[in-house]
């Protein structure tokens, strides 16, 4: 291996410890967990700017293999760095969003080794997330992933990270279920609405309105395949606007007549002080229809349908409040969903740090045998020198092995001695335990 490591387009030299032993593995982030919307905003980085700084990461002291995740609800920088370089980390994040020194540390955490890992694990699988369970942040972190992948700020120690927890978060969704029961309003409505109809592309839907609540059911519909969607509301521009962008029909509400008996399905949610679905033009729309069922969902308040409409026969009519009782259920089953897959999270993580210690224990066995391979060919050739000059074999051979034994003995006793020295008893169990041999308490 090279002595020396290119990065940041400056070459430098390494040592054969940063070669064999990498740093330890860091997240340092922020989150809806730990700051309001205001903070999040100030460091927030945008997808366009994520490669960029990912290599201004990496070029900085103290600081290896570099991931940055941002979404809406979370910045979080995963990387290798010493302790020097976490708090590198932490100063940059203030310094490039103009945020004074400090401000932020309320707000930050920081994750290392095992615990990062275990980080990774719960906001892949939905488990960190403000809505638990749900999915869009594995794309998210899938597309940091290849960022990062594009940017070579990637090492070995990360990419691996990523991928297995990628296969362990898709296991943990599937086995626990967590992402099966719709925790939202608007996706509440389509799924209650798919369980009526079946397949959902045949169907035609009218939405009244163009507010929020009605563009997350009009894009969950598309993602269902909804061909024939009609978006009513009193601006016919804004109608068209969300019809463009769901491939949509807009028309304006003093044209509800004409829709109501096309609809199969119909959610509405306007700003009308007083019903804008009235019982009388339901039924003249049941008789069109020649009765086949009609499903209504009113997520507005005050109310938009008339709830006189829940008495006529094939008309399935839900409320928001009817709505929210399924959503309190699916979060409580959510919950123990995710309480569930704490041991599935936690059985990856072990897996990880298995392979990333023994990657570390086989880096330093290899740097072991290396330098003990240097001695043995040094001291050989010194020997056979000796030897062809008619010196003594066995006192030639005897000096070889008590030379080489020095050797590769002299770091680790310099090494015990200091951390006698400094009372550090980890350090001498482990070596007591390494070099003590088998003795006849072992085999008992």
């Amino acid at each position: 291996m090279s002595p020396y490591l290119i990065k940041g387009g400056v070459t430098r030299r390494i040592s054969a410890t940063q070669n064999f032993l990498p740093m330890p593995l860091f997240t340092i982030g922020i989150s809806h967990h730990t700051a309001p919307i205001e903070i999040r905003e100030k460091v927030a980085i945008p997808r366009t700017e994520i490669a960029a700084r990912a290599e201004q990461l990496s070029s900085l002291s103290g600081v290896e293999e570099v991931l940055i995740l941002g979404t809406c609800n979370r910045t979080e920088i995963y990387c290798l760095s010493s302790e020097a370089g976490k708090a590198t980390v932490t100063d940059w994040i203030h310094r490039v969003n103009e945020i004074p020194h400090g401000q932020l540390d309320d707000h930050i955490y920081t994750h290392q080794g095992e615990e990062a890992a275990r980080h990774l694990v719960r906001v892949a699988s939905g488990l960190d997330s403000l809505v638990l369970g749900e999915t869009q942040i594995l794309g998210q972190l899938k597309d940091a992933w290849q960022q990062a992948h594009d940017a070579g700020s990637l090492g070995k120690v990360l990419d691996r990270l990523f991928q297995h927890t990628f296969a362990a978060a898709k296991t943990i969704r599937t086995q626990s279920g967590i992402s099966e029961h719709p925790v939202s309003v608007a996706y509440t409505a389509v799924v209650l609405a798919r369980q009526i109809f079946g397949d959902l592309k045949s169907q035609t839907v009218v939405l009244v309105g163009a507010g929020e609540m009605v563009q997350l059911c009009g894009r969950y519909l598309a993602d269902h395949g909804i061909d024939n969607l009609l978006i009513l509301n009193r601006s016919l521009e804004k109608a068209e606007e969300l019809a463009d962008e769901l491939d949509a029909t807009a028309m304006t509400l003093d044209r509800l007549d004409e829709a109501l008996p096309r609809a199969d399905i119909l959610i509405s949610s306007t700003a009308s002080p007083l019903p804008v679905v009235m019982k009388k033009d339901v039924k003249i729309a049941l008789r069109k229809r020649r009765h086949r069922p009609m499903f209504l969902v009113d997520i507005a308040v005050p109310r938009d349908i008339d709830p006189e409409i829940s008495k006529l026969k094939d008309v399935y009519l839900y409320t928001i409040d009817d709505l929210q009782q399924v959503v309190d259920e699916n979060m409580q089953q959510r919950s123990e969903a995710a309480e569930s897959a704490q041991s599935s999270v936690d059985e990856a993580v072990s897996t990880y740090m298995r392979w990333l210690y023994g990657m570390r224990a086989a880096r330093t066995l290899k740097l072991i045998r290396e330098q003990s391979h240097e001695f043995e060919r040094d001291l050989t050739a010194r020997a056979i020198n000796r030897l062809q000059s008619g010196q003594d074999p066995e006192q030639v051979l005897s000096q070889l092995a008590n030379t080489l034994t020095n050797k590769i003995l002299h770091l680790p006793s310099k090494r015990l001695r200091e951390a006698a020295e400094e009372q550090d008893y980890e350090v001498l169990k482990a070596a007591d335990r390494m070099f003590r041999g088998e003795d006849k308490a072992d085999k008992k």
